[in-house]
């Protein structure tokens, strides 16, 4: 059983997440998408929050698991006994910084591999922190986001 950990801040997750997850979907056997908490970070939405709404935008996946964590993201693969890490790549530019992460993981875990999959050339140019500076803005984010996100994110830029 091949069990992979999908990680990120997911502030909100993105239509060019799903992507990413819903092809991950057909290539293990368990995936568990992982929230970090990290403090230093200023989120819109709780960690809970983002887990939550994650969860109603994956009910259609057959592998996937949630959960979030701080901390070392080896030491909650060591948890969750997996062995693959899933990283999206959306453009050249995100390659260096994810290869240094990688290489840092490889080092710290050896058994840990890393596994980069491209975006739909789609979701491109897509980023949780351009949907959120859009909504606060009151822009449309119809088609960046799962219709569950564009709701909560309409709901909280309100208050």
């Amino acid at each position: 059983m091949t069990r992979a950990i999908y990680p990120g801040s997911f502030d909100p997750i993105t239509s060019g997440h799903l992507d990413i997850l819903e092809r991950a979907d057909k290539l293990f056997d368990e995936i568990t998408i992982a929230v970090i908490e990290n403090p230093d970070k200023q989120t819109l939405f709780t960690a809970e929050e983002r887990v939550s709404l994650i969860k109603k935008c994956c009910k259609h996946l057959k592998h996937v698991k949630f959960g979030s964590f701080h901390g070392l993201l080896v030491d909650y693969a060591k948890e969750k006994k997996a062995t693959v890490l899933i990283r999206g790549l959306r453009a050249v530019s995100d390659f260096d910084y994810e290869f240094q992460m990688a290489l840092t993981n490889r080092k710290m875990s050896p058994n840990l591999e890393t596994v980069f999959l491209m975006t739909d050339h789609k979701y491109s140019y897509l980023s949780s922190s351009f949907v959120r500076h859009i909504a606060k803005l009151g822009g449309k984010i119809k088609g960046l986001v799962p219709a569950v996100i564009e709701k909560a994110l309409k709901e909280k830029v309100k208050k």
